[in-house]
């Protein structure tokens, strides 16, 4: 059986030498007198539990040290005399940073209990890289039904060199399949130019498309090429297409026809060889109905029409696209936070996301910072916790029999053979009860 690793933080070798003298079968320990030591060892090895020795409240400089304590995906311990728990400074750190304490003086039994729980959380957070489609396609996440759809769709799309219309609730992440369409296609060489019609005041739109000559206008001081020229070859993303002026409108669809322009207060026909890609989250079609969007236009973009769901129409993919987002995060992150709560993963699933995608991104790196708990809650994500499930038969009985053990040890003040008199149960089969429940003796 391989020997698991362990790492001692210990600056006066006390705890060492105790250690040794135990002899815990199955476990080698390496030992750094310093933090500069400690963050060395780290670095160059694989551990999955840690060991911290304080002789004080103030044996390690606790804001270094907890720095280097949330920097690995280690499980710690902390060996203490008990007194120091009532530590105002020290109490706070524990709480924080460490799965568990160890009061002194050393015990064998309770020491390779504790260590044994540690080291199989430790092994539930191994994270392994997942591959590209496990989490999706085209650098997007979410493998639900909706999802699988819309990559079967950019399969298609992919391989053509038609316009494409884009539809979706805001935050939904359309221009991610815009870039997703340009990058996978022929044209992913070439540029990708994005456009907000949206953001633009409606006096510069033309200007910002089409671009001008030296003198054209007022300020005109030099020639700026549009956006319609700087995507020449590649790809023309023009988000919110719905915003776009009636009168801009007539020259985008002149362009569409003719696939040139002119440049304000230029002469000179220029050719173009541009893809457009338009998103709008209104409804087009609506639009055309009520005269605020020309017909001619809307059949000339909306060759062919994708719709990006909404996160409500997706939620298998809500937990993963949280996680996604929490890894790739990692510099916000506060200290002591390591993940979801349970509780945070049932709101988030009930929650609607009337922001989408962009919403959840929002939510989880705000509680990442503010968050002041080791797993991020429903409160912290600002969400109201789902109603808890209504536990199976296992959940209550291993319930009652954790109330039970820990009541009798309690009792006997830890005493293993007197608490197993009492339940009427033998030692061995009172050890495996306190493991599979993880009871903390």
């Amino acid at each position: 059986m391989a020997r698991r690793k362990g790492l001692l933080l210990d600056r006066a070798g006390l705890v060492s030498a105790a250690l040794d003298g135990l002899q815990l079968s199955g476990w080698s320990f390496e030992v750094a007198p310093t933090l500069a030591c400690a963050r060395e060892l780290l670095t160059g090895g694989e551990f999955s539990v840690g060991l911290v020795a304080f002789d004080a409240a103030d044996s390690w400089p606790l804001r270094e040290l907890e720095g280097l304590l949330s920097r690995y995906d280690v499980e710690w311990i902390a060996v203490l005399d008990r007194s120091l728990l009532d530590s105002e400074v020290l109490a706070p750190l524990l709480r924080r940073n460490f799965y568990d304490f160890h009061s002194l003086p050393l015990e064998h039994d309770r020491l390779r209990m504790t260590l044994g729980h540690a080291h199989g959380k430790a092994s539930l957070f191994e994270k392994v890289a997942p591959q590209q489609d496990d989490e999706g396609r085209f650098g997007m996440t979410g493998r639900s039904a909706k999802m699988l759809k819309l990559y079967r769709q950019i399969d298609k799309i992919v391989a053509v060199d038609a316009p494409v219309l884009i539809g979706g609730e805001s935050g939904t992440g359309k221009e991610l399949v815009a870039s997703a369409i340009h990058r996978h296609s022929a044209r992913a060489s070439k540029p990708f130019v994005a456009m907000n019609c949206g953001g633009i005041p409606a006096s510069l739109i033309h200007s910002e498309l089409f671009g001008y000559e030296r003198g054209a206008f007022t300020g005109a001081h030099q020639r700026k090429i549009g956006t319609i020229e700087a995507a020449n070859g590649g790809v023309l993303f023009l988000d919110e297409i719905g915003d776009l002026p009636l009168d801009l409108q007539a020259s985008l669809l002149r362009f569409l026809q003719e696939k040139t322009i002119v440049r304000v207060g230029g002469t000179e026909r220029l050719k173009m060889n541009v893809r457009v890609i338009a998103a709008t989250h209104v409804d087009l079609d609506r639009a055309v109905a009520e005269g605020r969007f020309r017909e001619d236009l809307f059949y000339r973009l909306n060759v062919l029409h994708l719709v990006v769901p909404a996160l409500r129409e997706r939620k298998d993919d809500i937990e993963l696209l949280a996680q996604v987002i929490y890894d790739r995060n990692q510099d916000l992150r506060s200290h002591q936070v390591r993940g979801f709560s349970a509780e945070a993963i049932h709101a988030m699933a009930a929650y609607d996301w009337p922001g989408n995608v962009r919403e959840l991104i929002n939510r989880v790196q705000h509680a990442m910072i503010m968050s002041e708990n080791r797993f991020i809650n429903a409160a912290d994500l600002g969400l109201t916790a789902a109603e808890a499930p209504v536990p199976t038969l296992d959940e209550v009985r291993n319930t009652v029999e954790r109330e039970m053990i820990e009541s009798s040890l309690k009792r006997y003040q830890n005493n293993v053979s007197a608490t197993a008199r009492q339940l009427g149960v033998s030692r061995v089969t009172l050890y495996r009860m306190i493991d599979r429940l993880k009871i903390i003796v």
